[in-house]
């Protein structure tokens, strides 16, 4: 019996197309296939993990994701992870854009102009990805922004989402047994924002975190008593550096960023 190939098909929407193309060139090649399909990706947690899964399972990944910033991230980490991935959307609409939506003639350095955008986009993610979770500290001093609070406060997620709009993005997370990089304190504080969140929602937050690693719920991870000392070790911190201070219980990914994009170059007034 031959064996199956592993493939995943990664959407942020639910596509069933993709699997009838992987099914006709795999029937082409006489092999045969096993299809997982990974839908309505939302947000960069979900990309790790099935990156990590392919990785493990020489797999590869089929993908039709239209989330900007999440499709960048997934190309590079795969990258990085030595996952081959195959992109099904992007070739047949860069053939749409060139044929359908030509440049007009009194706007001959547009396509200069989308060119720098996209390497300035590129190049920003690819700091994200390197100065994620508080790798290279010694490097912050480069970033545009730099998010710091303690985990499970979209500092990820908002990362990856400001790099897509060109910024680039350190982020580091707030622990009380380890020391903060002494770069937080040598950086404009107003290029450094502090992220928080109500104890009530982090605790909620985390609490599903484990359900979902198959891990109780009554780890040291989600304990009341803990969440409470972080937090108030990391606002703490945050008083000291002087830097704003964002309050993400109840917003989103993209409020967030708006917020942060549209004050990035002005003084702040702190939000908690």
């Amino acid at each position: 019996m031959n064996k199956k190939e592993n493939v995943y098909i990664v959407s942020d929407s639910l596509d069933e197309t993709a699997e009838k193309v992987v099914r006709a060139v795999f029937s082409i090649s006489g092999r045969e296939v096993k299809i997982q399909h990974i839908s309505y990706v939302k947000d960069i947690t979900d990309i790790k993990n099935v990156i990590t899964i392919s990785k493990n399972s020489h797999s590869i990944i089929v993908y039709t994701i239209v989330t900007g910033y999440l499709k960048q991230y997934l190309e590079l980490k795969a990258q990085e992870e030595g996952v081959i991935t195959v992109d099904l959307l992007t070739p047949l609409m860069d053939v749409f854009m060139k044929q359908f939506y030509k440049v007009p003639k009194g706007e001959p350095n547009l396509i200069k102009n989308i060119d720098d955008d996209y390497c300035r986009r590129v190049e920003a993610i690819e700091f994200a990805v390197q100065h994620d979770d508080g790798q290279d500290t010694q490097n912050i001093r480069l970033a545009d922004i730099v998010l710091i609070g303690v985990s499970r406060t979209s500092k990820t997620p908002l990362s990856m989402y400001l790099a897509y709009k060109g910024f680039k993005v350190a982020n580091i997370p707030l622990v009380p047994e380890i020391i903060p990089p002494s770069e937080l304190f040598k950086i404009p504080n107003n290029k450094c924002v502090g992220l928080v969140i109500t104890p009530d929602k982090l605790n909620e937050i985390r609490r599903e975190r484990l359900k979902n690693l198959g891990m109780t719920i009554e780890f040291k991870y989600a304990n009341v008593e803990r969440i409470h000392k972080e937090l108030n070790y990391a606002e703490n911190l945050m008083k000291r550096i002087g830097c704003p201070i964002i309050d993400v219980s109840n917003i989103g990914i993209e409020e967030t960023a708006d917020l942060i994009m549209s004050n990035v170059q002005k003084e702040w007034i702190c939000i908690s």
